[in-house]
């Protein structure tokens, strides 16, 4: 009996980690979605609305109909990166990185639009609704284009003063950016374009994911040093630091839950819980190795994670148990 309780080293050591990290099992794979292609993708974007998933992979977004899990269209681009919806007016708009334009598109019929020039290497794209305006995040020039949704037309260029990653809105008039070589948060007015703040975070974090819960007044910000970074969103304030896996691309927030979630490109997803006045690590749950992006159904409490295995490109579906 006394063989049989008896906890080497080792073992005390793990159950340690895990009582630490609060690893669990909750999360896990629960289907799978495969797509054409192999190479690459980045920003995935969900409509809850539609049920609809919009990927962006290679030279195309791929649209998914989530309850058959089938595609059913596709947007064709150039070097695509991210997709904004904006469901108020019908429209959605992709970054091109490799063409310096963003793509306006109808969202019932999925066709082209317009194409705006922007900067260079667009790469992160948000919608303010307040505003109705669409802030293309341009990683090279490292400015933010302005553009006015209901004109397709650009009213303003801001300079950011370093490389913009992941951004969100707090759907008030507020834009929030990460600047990832800068180790900084960027506070930006959707009306009069100015930066309000520039939140520094510990030296050496390179943050490139952002999530935010606009409820509670939080950004949940993935970094490169492997934590996850928690600030007030109205001032800057620091919340916690919590530990994530390696390579995160992003981060999302569940508003039903209540909860975080980090996408590492490791092979792994944190999920992040409030706790009195803080957070804690509730679960790290195994993905696949280079699923580093993801989008996230509240309405469905579904996550949707990009990644490849055996040159198979194929979406991750992953859903609490």
């Amino acid at each position: 009996m006394r063989a049989k309780l008896f906890l080497s080293p080792a073992c005390l050591f793990i159950l340690f980690q895990m009582q630490s990290f609060g690893i669990s099992t909750h999360w896990a794979i629960t289907d799978r979605i495969p797509l054409d292609g192999d190479s690459r993708w980045d920003y995935v974007t969900v409509e809850p609305e539609t049920s609809r998933l919009f990927v962006a992979h290679d030279k195309q977004v791929v649209v998914i109909d989530l309850k058959t899990k089938k595609s059913i269209g596709s947007i064709a681009g150039n070097g695509v990166h991210g997709t904004a919806l904006a469901p108020d007016l019908q429209r959605g708009f992709i970054s091109n990185g490799a063409d310096n334009r963003v793509m306006v598109f109808d969202l019932r019929t999925l066709k082209i639009l317009s194409t705006i020039p922007v900067g260079e290497k667009p790469d992160a794209i948000c919608y303010d609704p307040a505003a109705k305006r669409v802030f293309v995040f341009n990683g090279k020039s490292e400015t933010a284009t302005v553009i006015d949704a209901t004109q397709d037309k650009v009213v303003g260029t801001i300079p950011l003063g370093g490389k913009p990653e992941f951004a969100v809105t707090d759907g008030h008039g507020s834009i929030f950016d990460a600047v990832e070589d800068k180790g900084e948060i960027l506070k930006i007015n959707a009306a009069s374009l100015a930066i309000e703040a520039r939140w520094n975070l510990p030296q050496g974090s390179g943050p490139s994911a952002l999530a935010i819960d606009i409820a509670h007044h939080r950004l949940f910000i993935g970094c490169r040093n492997q934590t996850m970074v928690i600030l007030d969103s109205s001032s800057g304030k620091s919340i916690a630091t919590l530990p994530i896996g390696k390579g995160v691309d992003a981060c999302c927030y569940d508003s039903k839950g209540q909860r975080a979630f980090a996408s590492c490109g490791e092979g792994s997803m944190t999920v992040v819980e409030p706790n009195k006045d803080t957070y804690v690590v509730s679960e790290k749950t195994t993905t696949k190795l280079r699923a580093r992006t993801m989008a996230f159904d509240s309405s469905t409490s579904t996550a949707y994670l990009p990644t490849t295995e055996d040159e198979k490109f194929e979406i991750l579906v992953l859903t609490s148990k």
